[in-house]
């Protein structure tokens, strides 16, 4: 632990143990349940968060199912999720941070943490919350919110003035993606199924597309961005609708992925598979966007913390718009003023 001489710490914590959910091993959902586990180390860099909220990401069913085994071998047992909003219970003394402060993270650690009591982030990867943002609302932005971000504006060098589109632009990083396209002067299309036509029209798209009735790898339009955001269309299926120096991303983290985004880059028609970065100053754009009513945050559903297995089948079956979120018991009466 750190020497309180060099830390600003709150005392609501004194324990060594804490609670969590967790696996101790692959499997479907109902291998997630309530354990102690060891109080996180705070090292210096890092805050302590008293979590209020976490939201559920593909990435996290398919962590804990043992999809993606090969990227991110063993270790249990493990704690889900990578979106965290709440508290800082506990910081360096020349941190930027007071504890107190509202704030939200994306966990830099490869594996996760947010489904537990607390959890530590790097100082460069939390943001402070206005006032203006409920915790809640703010958990579901983290992971899925900088995914299109980075997407966008770093692997598909969006420009005013692009055509865009978006596949799977219902769901939690497609809703994103969406609004920051058309917050950055980009023409944007929307791909999802029918009974999300409003909702991404709402969104902001300038044209919708329903894939069960066309396959936009057939049409005659041609995009300077392909974001697929559902993981579902193929950078060779996507080829023939890009024009010339269009940039395709996927965010399919898996093996055939990582090869195309190998063997395209020297193309003109490059294809990138996306794996996004916590960044606090992305963190911090996306809360500029919020608060300036340019971005919306859609809520599917809400689950208590300790129904976390819940909230993965959710997720696993399909989630048709927005984010599933989660909230600890201690977020019960706080933030009210929000809501």
């Amino acid at each position: 632990m750190i020497p309180s001489s060099t830390a600003k710490s709150s005392t609501r914590h004194h324990s060594s143990t804490m609670k969590a959910m967790v696996y101790d091993d692959y499997g479907d959902a109902s291998v997630l349940h309530l354990a102690e586990v060891d109080f996180p180390d705070r090292r210096p860099g890092q805050v302590l968060i008293e979590v209020w909220a976490s939201s559920v990401n593909p990435i996290d069913y398919r962590l804990r199912s043992g999809q993606m085994k090969g990227l991110l071998p063993g270790g249990f047992p493990r704690i889900p999720g990578y979106d965290v909003a709440g508290v800082i219970a506990d910081c360096d003394a020349d941190s930027p941070f007071e504890v107190g402060d509202r704030v939200m993270a994306f966990l830099d650690s490869a594996r996760g943490g947010a489904c537990a009591e607390y959890a530590v982030c790097g100082v460069d990867a939390t943001a402070k919350l206005p006032a203006s943002l409920p915790a809640d609302v703010a958990a579901a932005m983290p992971l899925a919110g900088t995914t299109a971000l980075q997407s966008l504006r770093d692997h598909g060098n969006m420009s005013p003035g692009d055509r865009v589109l978006v596949n799977g632009a219902s769901g939690g990083v497609g809703m994103f993606a969406v609004q920051i396209a058309k917050a950055a002067g980009c023409h944007v299309d929307a791909v999802a199924s029918s009974d999300n036509r409003e909702f991404c029209m709402a969104l902001g798209a300038d044209h919708f597309y329903d894939y069960e009735r066309t396959d936009f790898t057939d049409s005659t339009e041609r995009w300077d961005v392909i974001f697929d955001a559902a993981g579902k269309a193929s950078y060779l299926e996507a080829r023939d609708v890009m024009t010339k120096d269009s940039r395709y991303v996927s965010t399919e983290p898996d093996l055939k992925g990582m090869i195309m985004t190998v063997l395209t880059w020297p193309l003109s028609k490059s294809g990138t598979v996306m794996l996004a970065k916590p960044k606090s100053s992305d963190l911090k754009e996306l809360i500029r966007l919020y608060e300036e009513g340019i971005l919306k945050v859609t809520i599917d559903s809400r689950y208590p913390m300790r129904e976390v297995a819940s909230a993965h089948r959710r997720v696993e079956d399909g989630v048709d718009r927005g984010k599933v979120v989660l909230t600890s018991d201690v977020y019960k009466g706080q933030d009210n003023d929000h809501h």
